[in-house]
């Protein structure tokens, strides 16, 4: 009886000996698997980027994007003397960053604004216009620059919060309106005009919205290429 104990307890004991090791080679084996996938994220990110940066060095100085909206299409130029914001505008419009996102902000005889990377999930819907890709841009303010009918513009938080006027890392405004946006110049970074597409505007500007000023039916951005 005394050695079916002790042979009953030496298996017990090697079962949880040979489970722990099992524990062990599985754990391993998973840790080796996520960080095989995160370096294989890393190198496509880093791929990416390389892709991205060649694209933008065959950019032309004052280069054109078509904004595919469900509206229709906005051909926009980028201006050459505020190259802090052309660069950062080109290369997230090259990477896609900007594709499925929405005009989450729209007043009718002002302006329509875009960008928020939160857009692309409903959930975030009360968030909307606090996102962006993590940084600012600094401001670059010309004199010549002024906020004509389809002039684009960074979107940015307020003075107090952010005394330098510094620019949001992707949310942008495109004027419908000269007029009323004309108190705007010096104060918020004109970037870019609108080549083609003033129409296309206009039509966004009419949509329904409701009291936050966000539409009522989505406005997409579909695409935003390089011409």
């Amino acid at each position: 009886m005394k050695k079916t104990l002790i042979l009953a307890i030496s298996v017990a004991v090697l079962a949880l000996l040979a489970a722990s090791c099992g524990n062990k080679k599985k754990a391993a084996a998973e840790a080796e698997q996520q960080a095989a996938e995160q370096a294989a994220v890393v190198e496509q990110a880093k791929q990416d980027s390389i892709k991205v940066e060649k694209k933008f060095s065959d950019l032309a100085e004052e280069p054109l994007f078509d904004m595919v909206t469900n509206y229709g299409t906005i051909t926009i130029k980028l201006y050459k003397n505020t190259p802090k914001h052309r660069e950062n505008f080109a290369k997230l419009a090259l990477s896609g960053f900007y594709d499925g996102l929405l005009f989450h902000r729209v007043i009718n005889g002002f302006m329509i604004q875009g960008g928020d990377p939160l857009t692309k999930d409903p959930a975030n819907a009360d968030r909307f216009g606090t996102g962006g890709p993590g940084y600012t841009v600094p401001a670059e303010f010309v004199p010549e620059y002024v906020h004509k009918k389809g002039a684009i513009a960074a979107a940015r938080r307020g003075d107090a919060a952010n005394p330098m006027k510094e620019s949001s890392g992707s949310q942008f405004y495109i004027v419908q309106n000269a007029q009323t946006c004309s108190q705007l110049d010096g104060e918020y970074t004109v970037f870019g005009e609108t080549v083609e597409g003033l129409d296309v505007i206009d039509k966004i500007a009419a949509v329904e919205t409701d009291r936050r000023d966000r539409p009522v039916a989505q406005v997409k951005i579909v695409s935003i290429k390089a011409k």
